[in-house]
């Protein structure tokens, strides 16, 4: 079980190409099912069937796993039972017939265009500091790319005569992103009077560099985020992904294809992309029901 461990881990790193981060989390769900396959007798992965796997997600919904974690479970004991059958450990794949729960989609909070528009204004600092800060507000919102495609940015990436960002994303997938003029004049700042500040001999090509010149790791992203949004009046705490989200919603507000918003995402499914469908929604009738006089 062990070597099976190790080798859906290799798997995942190497031919999936995962984040460390999806790596650990599928990686913990497998020892969870292991762990349980053995309670219930098993000596090794073959003994996985169709009902260890539906015992295994009933023990841990009987503890008060929540939809949403239940559903990330199942999915990586079937990513596990479709490697193991590929790599000759199970003659017969049983995750092909689990069925998970749908986790239920929350309404993702997102800003007013007006309030977007303030929060880009707020690093108004011309610092090189500042000037980072401010780059990195303005492409959150304008591309509505992920904070760690961002954080892997290098200045190669940035097309500035197209004004395109060449993103890579989940799975390594290669997407080609817009970004509008009030963007690249926060990247012109940057390059030409921010970056060159805080740069050393080991920066690299990295896009976005910390105080003391190295690439700029994906929390430290968050923390310029949050610091800015705490000071937006009357806003809730937001993170990079909330920028996400109010540029996909906004895009829909103001008319665009939902296809063209999963292309620019870098979505695999439409049906991720039309939650921005709901959320427009909702705003419409929130919107109704304050405004009609019969509502």
């Amino acid at each position: 079980m062990q070597d099976a461990l190790s080798g859906f881990e290799r798997h995942l790193r190497l031919e999936r190409n995962r984040s460390p981060h999806t790596v650990r989390a599928y990686a913990g769900d497998l020892i969870s099912l292991l762990e349980h396959l053995r309670r219930l007798g098993g000596t090794r992965v073959a003994d996985i069937d169709l009902r260890v796997l539906r015992s295994w997600l009933a023990m841990q919904r009987a503890g008060g796993a929540a939809r949403s974690t239940l559903a990330r479970r199942a999915a990586s004991a079937r990513a596990f039972t479709a490697w193991a059958r590929t790599a000759g450990l199970i003659e017969i794949d049983p995750g092909r017939s689990l069925a998970s729960p749908r986790p239920h989609r929350t309404l993702p909070h997102v800003l007013g265009v007006d309030e977007a528009g303030a929060l880009m204004d707020l690093p108004a600092d011309a610092s090189a500091v500042g000037r980072r800060d401010r780059l990195i507000v303005e492409l959150l919102y304008a591309t509505g790319i992920r904070v760690g495609e961002l954080a892997r940015l290098d200045v190669d990436d940035i097309d500035r005569h197209r004004r395109v960002v060449r993103v890579f994303g989940k799975g390594s997938k290669e997407r080609t992103v817009p970004y509008g003029p009030a963007a690249e004049r926060a990247l012109d700042g940057w390059l030409r009077l921010g970056r060159p500040e805080l740069a050393r001999p080991g920066s690299g090509a990295a896009l976005l560099l910390g105080a003391r010149g190295g690439r700029l790791d994906q929390r430290a992203v968050r923390r310029v985020v949050h610091e800015y949004a705490r000071q937006l009046p009357g806003s809730p705490d937001l993170g990079p992904h909330a920028l996400r989200h109010t540029a996909a919603t906004h895009m829909v507000d103001a008319g665009a294809d939902l296809r063209v918003v999963q292309e620019l995402l870098g979505h695999a499914s439409l049906a991720t992309t039309q939650i921005y469908a709901h959320v427009s929604a909702e705003r419409l009738l929130r919107a109704y029901r304050q405004a009609h006089p019969r509502a």
